[in-house]
């Protein structure tokens, strides 16, 4: 995020640029240690912060611990626009409308969209904002606070907001000057934020490892659990010595926008401070990676890649999930590849059908929306359709092959589709430039050009002069056509 007050114009669906390197897979899978359930929570830095309150709203049931936030915002703050995205959530140009958010949450978790807010209560909540940043301004954090007290108990909340720092993770031995706003984003301020963020998470800690490590890192294979959406081909871990025999703690952390392995190499995987904390205390932690390919290497916190960015069924939601779920798992899972060629077709106003490439010895496969699985019975062939669903609306799908005891294999990728509007309309048509489609949220502008929001759909020049008709099919989805 720090780099996205620069050009808002260059915030696209990362389709628009889907880079070829992206292909490389690391051979390494992502571990099953048998983490311990229970002890699961996440921290993350600007888009990693708006995306670490995503997750542990929508993903309350598996953050049971909760969430440390540097320089982010309310849940659902942008609500699918980056105008609002660059305005009320960065500089608070205007006022969140918390109240509002705090009711989408609460119906959102009615209908099953997240899981249940009550989940909340026993969470812990750490904040940080620095009062020389002026990317993600403190009323944004104090908003965020507000809004955290719908849901979780005042006294399982801290916010620290009296550092002089800029916009960065902050650690008390690295980095650049504490008020600074700069590549990589890490700032030395005297202050051990990774080791108060977990003390808060976890309670009281034995003292960290201040020599040398005795646990491992490895890259791991990210394409297993999604393939595109902004993400990249590896993550990162770091298991420490004692977890390769006991069940720990886990810790998911989120990277800022251009922080990722390929924008500032290893500084936020091994320079912030967590891992000397995990050492002595049995944390496992996971350092997913966003690809250059995503939005200014961004998390997706506004709807760049998808409409339901902030639901449990938002791709890189469901892929976070998975990665937790995979390191809580015990291994005995299958040993089968993920399954290839996952897609989507044949949409109707309440269903879907979903198509795959079949796996060498799978007995039959799973199907898995927003993370959950949908078929009652092994699904014995390579396609399946998902019915029950709602008209004009968004949804991911995830396939794993079962071997002959029934055991599921890696998950595949995320595919992605969306329903048809239901005989009761035929969606809302809006006739305007491009440039008053991109402050009105109906699209996006890249590098001189314009893209309707969710199908991606080129709109020529962004200017005053290119005139579209753009007619919206689902929620924050728009094609070019007419009513």
């Amino acid at each position: 995020m720090q780099a996205m007050r620069l050009n808002w114009k260059g915030f696209a669906a990362v389709a628009v640029v889907a880079m070829a390197a992206q292909a490389a897979v690391a051979a390494v899978p992502l571990p099953a240690l048998g983490g311990n359930p229970a002890e699961v929570s996440v921290s993350g830095l600007s888009a990693g912060g708006f995306a670490a309150v995503q997750l542990h709203v929508a993903y309350s049931a598996t953050f049971k611990r909760g969430a440390g936030v540097v320089a982010g915002g309310p849940y659902y703050c942008a609500e699918g626009s980056v105008v609002n995205a660059t305005g009320r959530c960065m500089t608070h140009s205007t006022s969140i409308p918390v109240s509002s958010l705090v009711s989408t949450t609460n119906s959102w978790a009615a209908s099953g969209a997240i899981d249940p807010v009550s989940n909340m209560t026993g969470s812990k909540v750490y904040m940080f904002s620095g009062t020389s940043d002026n990317t993600v301004k403190q009323p944004v954090m104090d908003d965020l606070k507000t809004y955290y007290q719908s849901f979780v108990p005042a006294a399982n909340i801290v916010y620290k907001n009296n550092i002089g720092s800029g916009h960065a993770m902050v650690t008390d031995d690295y980095g650049g000057a504490c008020s600074v706003t700069a590549a990589p984003y890490i700032n030395n301020c005297g202050f051990d934020l990774a080791g108060e963020i977990l003390t808060q998470l976890y309670g009281p800690l034995n003292p960290r490892n201040n020599g040398t490590l005795g646990g491992t890192f490895t890259e791991f294979n990210q394409s297993e659990f999604i393939t595109g959406h902004g993400v990249a081909a590896t993550g990162w871990i770091y298991v420490p010595q004692a977890c390769t025999t006991a069940s720990c703690r886990v810790h998911l952390v989120l990277h800022g926008c251009k922080q990722n392995y390929t924008d500032v190499s290893d500084q936020y995987v091994k320079k912030t401070g967590y891992n000397r904390w995990a050492d002595t205390n049995n944390i496992i932690l996971i350092y997913p990676q966003t690809s250059t390919a995503a939005t200014n290497s961004c998390w997706d916190w506004w709807g760049y890649d998808s409409a339901n960015y902030a639901k449990k069924s938002g791709p890189q939601m469901v892929a976070l999930k998975a990665m937790v779920d995979r390191v809580t798992s015990t291994g005995g899972g299958s040993s089968l590849p993920a399954p290839t060629g996952v897609g989507t077709s044949g949409a109707t106003s309440s269903s879907m059908t979903i198509a795959w490439t079949s796996v060498s010895g799978a007995s039959g496969y799973n199907v898995y929306r927003g993370g959950s699985q949908v078929n009652a019975a092994a699904v014995t062939g390579t396609s399946y359709t998902d019915t029950d669903l709602a008209p004009s609306t968004s949804y991911s799908w995830a396939v794993a092959a079962l071997d002959a005891s029934g055991a599921a294999g890696a998950m595949s990728s995320a595919a992605t589709g969306s329903t048809i509007a239901g005989s009761g309309g035929g969606g809302t048509c809006y006739t305007a430039s491009n440039y008053t489609h991109t402050i009105a949220g109906r699209a996006y502008a890249l590098w001189g050009l314009t893209y309707a929001y969710g199908s991606g759909q080129s709109m020529g020049l962004w200017n005053i002069y290119a005139i579209t008709t753009l007619k919206q099919t689902g929620p924050n989805y728009y094609v070019i056509g007419s009513c």
